[in-house]
């Protein structure tokens, strides 16, 4: 067989563009799915929108009549929003979701029919540590990663009699330009004594020293191009120990640990 052809959606930047340079120098034939063009050697920008399925069914169609298979796709289109649940337009959260999960699910939709037939595939969802470490002021951003993780888990079930595996990858803080696209609204910190701004000053401060996209990148690649692995992948030692004592810990301890780091 030729060279895997790959499916990188937010390729445009973070870990996604990582992910899609470390595919491309395993020998991956590499298509991006994003709605910034930012040229990147060796990858095949296309403009797709994820919360638009037309959008992603004509630039499918298009790797299709070029490729004629897909091997591999990673979902890595996301954004964040921060601020209290209270003061949160409604149409925010919705958004969020719209993004993070349900950009995922319509990639994942049109891809499937493909992999089916092909009798072979490979689907890596992004989720995030805070799937598991429920974040105070980032509870929409959490809440969409967390069904991030139970879809995955469901689907895996779902396709395996296919040959298609499924698996999620949970990254914890990555220092990328994520921190500053995130929308963050500070509106009743008044009424919440400052622990609004202190949360995401917080998160921020993590983020910014936290791994570099580019180690993010190759491990997500390397989980991409395996056959088989577990149904979530925790991205580095540090975060693989916060995700196993978080599920470890009964709930309400758990809660409150993280309610003393992001809520105080």
């Amino acid at each position: 067989m030729k060279h895997k052809v790959a499916i990188v959606t937010g390729e445009s930047s973070g870990i996604g563009r990582c992910t899609a340079v470390a595919l491309r120098e395993a020998g991956c034939t590499v298509y991006g799915f994003s709605r910034r063009q930012i040229p990147l050697d060796g990858v095949m920008h296309m403009d797709v929108d994820v919360t638009r399925e037309e959008s992603i069914a004509s630039a499918l169609d298009e790797v299709m009549k070029a490729e004629g298979r897909v091997d591999i796709l990673v979902n890595c289109a996301g954004n964040g929003i921060a601020g209290a649940v209270e003061f949160t337009q409604q149409k925010d959260a919705k958004a969020q979701f719209e993004v993070n999960f349900f950009g995922m699910v319509n990639m994942n939709k049109a891809v499937l029919p493909i992999l089916r037939e092909q009798g072979s595939g490979r689907i890596v969802n992004i989720s995030s540590v805070a799937a598991v470490a429920h974040i105070p002021f980032q509870t929409f951003y959490s809440a969409s990663k967390a069904a991030v993780e139970s879809y995955t888990c469901c689907l895996a079930n779902e396709v395996r009699p296919f040959k298609i595996t499924v698996v999620c990858v949970q990254p914890g803080d990555i220092c990328t330009g994520f921190t500053e696209a995130r929308r963050s609204s500070y509106e009743g910190d008044d009424v919440y004594g400052g622990r609004i701004a202190r949360s995401v000053s917080g998160m921020e401060k993590d983020e910014r020293n936290g791994m570099k996209p580019e180690v993010a990148g190759k491990y997500i690649a390397k989980t991409a191009l395996r056959s088989h692995s577990r149904p979530i992948c925790t991205l580095g030692l540090g975060y693989q120990f916060l995700s196993l004592l978080c599920k470890l810990l009964p709930c309400r301890l758990r809660n409150w640990i993280v309610g003393l780091l992001y809520a105080r």
